[in-house]
């Protein structure tokens, strides 16, 4: 690369961190101006520890606004992965920490999630109900229930993430919420560390692979904006992968162990285990990573009976009566849609489970006949996000590490493009793109999922009250 042509990218690059941090700066202190349906929270009033400290800036932000910024934000990050190879360390580095810092200090963004976690552990911590089997509408005058979008929701979170909630429930609510988001946050740093760590020990550019994850702009505005458990998840893949990125020394025990604690949080990490134990060559090497991830399921089996007993699986019954559900601009639904279907017909999303349950097989047999287990697994969470009806926009960071160390270009230009339709369903520029019309300024994916959950749970709770003698 001549001098002149990599003083060029330097300087793009620069000006894509300065539009990152920047438009970050101008969101965060936005939404924290006055109650916005960028907020959902806010329903529950507009107390200062929701708001945060940006409040006094007096920014605001408008659907408009809301969608140049995520557009500057996007094209910052385009420049910047061009870039990366001859960004300073510093730079990037100070970037990727500044716009967590900011994210932290503004309110939780486009989802009440965050405060949902708080009302699963002050449920139990408080009230003395299990979480996997009573919801938030049974302690109607907690603190939190105003603030929740998912009263009628169980758990759906694994029992180490929700034991480790209730650590946080003598802080009060919040004191809750801002140990919450700085967790989240601290999850996703460490995550971009590790990945970088990882892509450096494989021998690729670790300042690539931190700019790909760690300046994301579905990890920053969404994720780590709204302070999702997924930054966990993050962290712990991420860190599997830094265990098994020398290959003369991979610690596949370690990689497991962080695995199972990943499941232990989301159930959706499993899919990633049978790749790791497809990893070493040999049968025998394949044999003793298999004991490790069993054992270490075990390990996590054990703790979360501890906590909640015979009901420490309760999770699992949570994500099936979840993935009932429909959301709106999942793949299933918008195709489902373009065809005129009316609705998403089970025949209709079997038709996508099996294209699912096709490419995993195909990754596994690949996997199982020497092809890099990062990349395989990376297709086949990808895969996953492409045919679930139960889509949320964040959840597109869940093969951000994968890609970010697999040599698979087009693993990492298939991310990226899902990256920009989870970014896409948000912006009024959507509107005439996707279905059906959205008539009001709302994310339709937050209105339309939380009718069909309290209509769905309604229903469940309907039937087990009739099957009661």
């Amino acid at each position: 690369m001549s001098a002149r042509r990599s003083s060029l990218l330097r300087a793009l690059g620069l000006l894509g961190l300065l539009a990152i941090l920047a438009s970050v700066c101008w969101l965060a202190a936005g939404a924290a101006a006055r109650p916005s349906l960028y907020v959902p929270a806010r329903r529950g009033g507009w107390p200062g520890w929701l708001a945060g400290p940006l409040q006094g800036l007096h920014l605001s932000i408008d659907p408009s606004s809301f969608q140049t910024l995520t557009l500057i934000m996007a094209a910052g990050y385009v420049a910047v992965l061009l870039a990366a190879r001859v960004l300073p360390g510093r730079a990037l580095a100070a970037t990727i920490l500044a716009a967590h810092v900011v994210l932290v200090l503004g309110p939780p963004l486009i989802s009440q999630d965050v405060l949902g976690y708080l009302s699963f552990a002050r449920l139990g911590a408080l009230h003395g109900l299990d979480p996997y089997t009573h919801v938030a509408a049974q302690a109607p005058t907690d603190a939190t229930y105003a603030f929740i979008g998912w009263p009628y929701q169980h758990s759906p979170y694994g029992p180490l993430f929700t034991l480790l909630s209730y650590a946080f429930v003598p802080l009060g609510v919040a004191g809750g919420l801002w140990a919450l988001k700085v967790l989240a946050a601290a999850a996703s740093l460490g995550a971009v560390a590790l990945v970088a760590k990882a892509a450096a020990d494989m021998g690729r550019s670790p300042r690539a692979a931190a700019a790909f994850v760690g300046l994301n702009p579905v990890l920053l505005e969404l994720a780590v904006g709204g302070a999702h458990n997924d930054t966990l998840v993050l962290a712990l893949l991420a860190a599997a992968l830094a265990l098994t990125a020398n290959a003369l020394r991979p610690r596949f025990g370690g990689a497991a162990a962080a695995l199972a604690g990943a499941v232990a949080v989301k159930a959706s990490a499993g899919l990633v285990l049978p790749f790791l134990v497809l990893a070493p060559r040999g049968a025998r090497a394949r044999m003793r990573v298999l004991l490790a991830t069993l054992a270490s399921l075990a390990v996590v089996v054990a703790v979360g009976t501890i906590g909640f007993g015979s009901h420490v699986l309760g999770f699992l019954s949570a994500l099936h009566e979840q993935q009932q559900l429909v959301a709106v601009h999942s793949v299933p639904a918008e195709t489902a849609r373009l065809f005129g279907l009316n609705g998403v017909p089970g025949w209709w999303r079997n038709i996508y489970l099996g294209a699912f349950a096709a490419v995993l097989l195909g990754a596994l047999w690949r996997t199982a006949r020497g092809a890099d287990w990062r990349t395989s697994a990376g297709w086949a969470t990808l895969a996953l996000l492409l045919s679930t009806a139960w889509l949320l926009p964040w959840y597109a960071i869940w093969p951000l590490p994968l890609a970010a160390v697999s040599a698979s270009r087009r693993l990492r230009a298939a991310v990226l493009v899902f990256c920009a339709y989870a970014l896409l369903i948000h912006l009024p520029l959507a509107k005439p793109l996707l279905s059906p019309p959205q008539h009001s300024s709302a994310p339709q994916h937050l209105k339309t999922a939380e009718l069909q959950n309290l209509k769905h749970v309604h229903e469940v709770h309907a039937r087990r009250r009739h099957q009661q003698p």
